[in-house]
């Protein structure tokens, strides 16, 4: 499962802008074959009384959390393309903002300690998997 977590200043992002967003990330998961399900969004306001960078007030600032758990970055090619991917993603949305400060990382979470609604995940390519994608839907396996 891709988490993205994305703590953001008030009027950074447009409830279009969320939702667009949403689906671009998702759509980049689903075509590594990932589960549409796998991928969760969410987006935290964050007001300049609780946004503070280097100890100081930042009231125009983005920072993402995503966590990795369905799938791990092989090599430091792969660790290097993704985290461009993710700037590209973000920049458009971002970087329209003057003086905005903002940046991202991206943890990897052991696969043996995730489940959803209860089930532990099928491998990763595998035919339960292809299946949960296919129907965007979890179920025993």
């Amino acid at each position: 499962m891709p988490l993205w977590t994305i703590h953001h200043s008030p009027g950074v992002f447009s409830d279009d802008d969320k939702a667009s967003l949403a689906e671009e990330i998702t759509d980049r998961y689903e075509k590594v074959g990932l589960p549409r399900f796998y991928v969760v969004v969410i987006f935290r306001e964050v007001t300049a009384d609780n946004f503070y960078v280097g100890g100081v007030s930042a009231p125009l600032s983005a920072r993402v959390e995503i966590a990795h758990i369905a799938r791990h970055l092989p090599d430091a090619a792969s660790r290097r393309r993704t985290a461009r991917w993710v700037g590209d993603v973000l920049a458009p949305y971002l970087e329209r903002h003057d003086g905005l400060h903002w940046e991202f990382h991206i943890d990897e979470t052991s696969e043996e300690l995730w489940m959803i609604n209860g089930i532990v995940p099928p491998p990763a390519r595998s035919d339960a998997e292809k299946n949960w994608a296919r129907t965007n839907t979890p179920a025993p396996w």
